[in-house]
């Protein structure tokens, strides 16, 4: 082959078959110019980040050494999912299933989870107002500067009140406790 050629064929686009994620770099099964198909293509991805692109995803591969026997793939993309008509300086992660965690100007982040957000951390710390637009379910206590939610139940649960008007004798403990 040709040095012009060569050049030619160096610089691939390439649709992605299958995807093999269990090596340390991921695999991918190829189909390229006029059926031409690549078993295995490494993907290399920016450190940091990575996915598993599903079937039918598109890539940009690059001969190495100028030998279509040994593509690399440098980017793969899939436009069926791609989330589009961000703002210039806009940058997003996304999934097929339409979830996203979307960085918009102004310093704004904008996260959508179709059916749970799980946050695993020993503390999370929030500096500013959280307002809630539903539900607050917890399954250990709740405390603020003052102390915590049952320190409160407890207080209330026991207190009386002082003698009765003109008298020395205390009024009866609240009939229904707070859970």
């Amino acid at each position: 082959m040709n040095i012009p050629n060569k050049l030619r064929l160096m610089i691939s686009r390439a649709v992605v078959a299958l995807i093999d994620d269990a090596r340390q770099v991921q695999e991918l099964q190829l189909e390229m110019l006029d059926e031409e198909a690549r078993a295995k293509s490494e993907r290399f991805q920016q450190y940091g980040f990575t996915s598993v692109p599903l079937p039918g995803a598109e890539a940009i591969v690059v001969a190495v050494g100028g030998s279509r026997s040994h593509m690399v793939a440098l980017a793969v993309d899939d436009r069926r999912y791609r989330k589009r008509d961000l703002a210039p300086g806009e940058v997003s992660l996304y999934s097929h299933e339409g979830d996203y965690v979307l960085f918009k100007n102004g310093r704004i982040v904008e996260v959508r989870a179709g059916t749970s957000l799980r946050v695993d951390a020993p503390n999370a710390v929030y500096t500013g107002n959280l307002h809630v637009e539903g539900n607050i379910t917890c399954d250990g206590d709740i405390s603020d500067k003052s102390g915590s939610m049952q320190e409160m139940r407890a207080t209330f649960n026991g207190h009386d009140h002082g003698g009765i008007q003109g008298g020395t004798a205390n009024t009866a403990k609240p009939n229904q406790e707070m859970d």
